[in-house]
């Protein structure tokens, strides 16, 4: 038998994806090319890899049990690289790490130092919402992940990195509306979509002081959440750590209410019992003896608002 890592590097891909242009543009490769290589792999085995009905591809029973397996074959391979790179003295590897939507004004600062101190090892980072964030770790496809919130339904450990803060935004036109809590049964609340960690603890607030709201929106992002804050449609229970800009708007302000605001902390979670490589336990190390001075030089502001 005579298949190439790279073989079977395309064909994860194609299995991935279940459809050979997609898995093009994520490998930079061309039809014909990724063809070739899936028709030279196929010729290693009797049994078939992919089955095609009309225009959809599909991965066969066998197919699938082959992918596990080039998953295994791929990562022991990068693991004689990494073992290589060891004895030189050098931390090579790769990281991966999904991140809530408001994570991303967060999980760049605490990476930039590391990753000047430590060229050779590879981060990707993807940002989601928490449902996709909590489902790509509990399956291992994130070595990493950074939340607000802890998920219930997988045991995790942790590094707690820094408070997050959640405040009431909303325009100055609301500024002789809003004096108590029950006053935002006057408005309309904007809300994130369901899953939203953000929308939970809005919803928990609402709840705790007995507040209906009577007038909503739904937003899918934090994004569109300010946007519609700038526009004066409504407000929101947002993390401080996203508002910095706009809160630089002078039409935009934090309304102080009582047991506001809701404070939660932001962390770094992985699988309990993960197998964890040189450079992923490398990156723990790092943010447990770094996090305080990145957040002094990054996030005073967010942390101790004037």
């Amino acid at each position: 038998m005579h298949f190439t890592l790279h073989q079977l590097k395309v064909f994860l891909k194609v299995a991935e994806y279940q459809n050979i242009t997609k898995a093009t543009e994520d490998l930079h490769l061309t039809q014909p090319a990724i063809s070739m290589l899936l028709k030279k792999l196929q010729e290693q085995f009797e049994l078939p890899l992919i089955e095609v009905v009309g225009r959809q591809l599909y991965i066969t029973d066998f197919g699938k049990e082959i992918a596990k397996r080039s998953q295994r074959i791929l990562q022991e391979a990068d693991g004689i690289k990494y073992t290589i790179d060891q004895y030189k003295g050098l931390l090579t590897g790769k990281i991966k790490i999904s991140v809530v939507s408001t994570g991303k004004y967060v999980i760049p600062y605490f990476l930039k130092d590391f990753m000047d101190k430590y060229p050779g090892v590879e981060i990707s980072i993807d940002v989601s919402n928490k449902n996709k964030v909590v489902e790509g770790i509990s399956k291992n496809e994130s070595d990493f992940s950074l939340v607000s919130v802890l998920p219930e339904q997988i045991k995790v450990k942790r590094v707690e990195l820094m408070e997050n803060r959640l405040y009431l935004i909303g325009s100055l036109a609301y500024d002789d509306i809003i004096k108590k809590p029950k006053d935002l049964e006057k408005v309309t609340l904007l809300f994130r979509e369901e899953g939203s960690a953000t929308r939970k603890a809005m919803e928990y607030y609402l709840q705790s002081n007995n507040i209906v709201a009577k007038k909503s929106m739904e937003l899918v992002s934090n994004e569109a959440v300010k946007q519609a804050i700038n526009a004066g449609i409504g407000l929101s229970i947002v993390p401080l750590i996203g508002l910095r800009n706009a809160l630089s708007n002078e039409k935009i302000k934090i309304y102080t209410l009582k047991n506001l605001p809701i404070i939660t902390q932001w962390n770094l979670i992985y699988l309990e019992g993960k197998e964890l490589a040189p450079a992923q336990k490398m990156l723990i190390r790092f943010m447990e003896e770094n996090k305080e001075q990145i957040v002094q030089k990054n996030f005073e502001w967010a942390v101790n608002p004037q």
